[in-house]
Parts: C-alpha cells; structure tokens; sequence
C-alpha cells in the first residue's frame, strides 16, 4: 500500500504527517483486511525515485520483522529504544541516521516503557535512483550494501544532515512547485555528507549492543532458515526451556518463538522470488516442508500471493551501491 492511498483513505489534509491521523488510519486498514501490526511489510513507494514524511511510533505500537524492496534511511529525532539490523541490535539517540538497504530484515525493539515517543524522518530510495546515481557519477555515489548507524549526536554532522532530511519532509509536505525535483536533489545531496561523515571519524560508527541470549538465538536461526527449527531442539541446544525461549521473543520481540522463524523466513523468500526462482524450490531452501505452507504463510503475512509480490517486485529494478570506505 503507498504512503498516497492511506492519506486518502484517511482524508488527512495536505500536509499533514500521516501519523497524526493514527486513529482514522487504523479504521481504514482494517476495513480494508490491513492492520497496522503489518502495514510495514506492505508499504510501496509513490514516487519512482524518492519518497520521504516523518513518522511517530508510540510504547503500544508493534512493528513486525520486515523488509523492503527500497532504500531505507531513519534519522532519529526522539525516542529511547533498540533497532535490530539483521541479526545486530543498536541503541539508538537523539541524531542517529539508520541506514536500511533493500531486502534487510529489520524492526525498532522498544524498551519496556518508552521515555518519549519512537519520532524519526523517513527516506525512501528506490533502486532505480540508486542506479541513476551510479551511472552518473561512477565511483562516487554506490550506495552500500551492508546496513548501518551513524551516530552523529554532539557533532557538526547533527545539524547538518538533521536539516537536509527535515528540509526534504518538509518539501514533501508544502508540494511546491518543482518540489520533487528539490527532494530528489536534497537526498543527492544528504547521501554525499553522510558518505563523507562516515569516512571522516570512525567514532561516528557505534558499536552494536553486547550479545545476549536473544542475540545469539537470532544468529542461530540466521544461521539454519534452511532447515527445520525446532522450539524444542533449540531449547536442548542452549541449554534453557522452552517456554523460557518463547517468553524472551514475546517480551523482546513480541511474537512467538515460532512466528519470528517464520517472518525471517518469509524474508528469505522475498529475496529470492525477485531473483526468479521457482516458489516450490523456494520454499524448501527457507526451511518449509511443503509449498501449500509455504504459501500459507506468505498470503497470512503480506496479504498477497508468493506470484503476485514477485509482479510487483520485478518492477523495482536494480540497485546501486558506493563503497565502503
């Protein structure tokens, strides 16, 4: 679903952020068989090459575990919580800039009661931009493969890349003339100081949180989507219970042992259904026994078909990356 039918839907005035209408958005996806537990994994970009709003989460929202066909870039304005990056956890402040690229699995991890609401500026990135940008500017503007912090808080960088994301929300809102090709510009230029950011003070990288149990679970099951993931084998492998394993992800992830397997491997799946791979051999390489579950669980969790999200993803089109410094 994009950004443009839930304004619609909601009949939320021009520029009026999206989750100021909270209420009035809820009522619309589920009168539509939508929820906002899974709105992310559904979420489609309006523009061909940049999208961009800001967005509030509160202590009693849920984010499942999600991914995205596009670029993803959060700069966190307020909110105390722990974002995970595939299998990485990160404490986040005030100015750090999450950097998601496409098909990385990721979700914020709330603590147990929020000291102020999750806000961040949210940038989308299609692929075909990325790529528009690599061939303009060969060797200079490849976006990274690999997701990201950037810790930019007591720095100059806060101000500075603070105020070319709000700039590009705030053209996104106003819609001025010509106001598409300054947000398009306004992130050519926001992703060349991040670049330099990062390659001028490694002190800007933070480190990921210590591992935990959690941790080395979710590397565990990293490590074994393609195959069968027992609760009881891996309760025997860790040496703990299992009902000690299901209430950690329900506190910490807030779904089940079971149903976090099955997001990651749905996941999985995404990746290589653009890839053109046969759903039937995808199914058995992310670890379900048979098709029919495999497509289950697909239609359950994104509301279309395993043939229908690779119609919609084949037009994403290909991506482009810089490099690591």
């Amino acid at each position: 679903m994009k950004m443009s039918q839930m304004r619609a839907g909601t009949n939320a005035a021009p520029g009026v952020p999206i989750h100021r209408v909270r209420s009035q958005l809820d009522d619309y996806l589920c009168a539509r068989g939508h929820s906002l537990e899974s709105i992310y994994q559904e979420m489609e970009m309006d523009s061909r090459y940049v999208d961009t709003h800001d967005d509030v989460s509160h202590s009693d929202a849920t984010v499942c575990l999600h991914s995205h066909t596009f670029y993803e870039l959060l700069y966190c304005c307020g909110g105390n919580l722990q974002y995970l990056l595939d299998t990485r956890r990160y404490r986040l402040q005030q100015g750090d800039i999450v950097y998601i690229p496409p098909n990385t699995s990721h979700r914020a991890l709330f603590l147990d009661q929020l000291v102020e609401p999750y806000a961040r500026c949210v940038l989308w990135i299609s692929p075909a931009y990325a790529q528009l940008l690599a061939d303009a500017f060969p060797g200079e503007l490849l976006l990274p493969e690999q997701p990201f912090v950037l810790r930019t808080a007591s720095t100059p960088w806060q101000e500075q890349l603070g105020g070319l994301f709000r700039r590009g929300v705030q053209e996104s809102y106003d819609q001025g003339p010509g106001w598409q090709t300054c947000v398009c510009g306004n992130t050519m230029q926001l992703l060349v100081e991040m670049m330099r950011a990062r390659a001028g003070d490694h002190t800007l990288r933070p480190k990921a949180e210590k591992q935990e149990l959690l941790d080395r679970l979710l590397i565990y099951i990293e490590n074994h989507l393609h195959e069968k993931i027992t609760l009881a084998d891996t309760a025997r492998r860790f040496l703990i219970s299992e009902s000690s394993i299901n209430q950690l992800f329900r506190r910490r992830m807030k779904v089940s042992f079971y149903r976090f397997v099955t997001q990651r491997r749905l996941i999985a799946a995404k990746v290589l259904l653009q890839e053109g791979l046969p759903a039937e051999e995808i199914s058995a390489r992310v670890g379900f026994g048979d098709y029919s579950s495999f497509y289950r669980a697909f239609k359950r969790e994104y509301g279309i078909s395993p043939a229908e999200y690779r119609r919609s993803a084949c037009t994403a089109g290909p991506g482009g990356r810089w490099t690591e410094p």
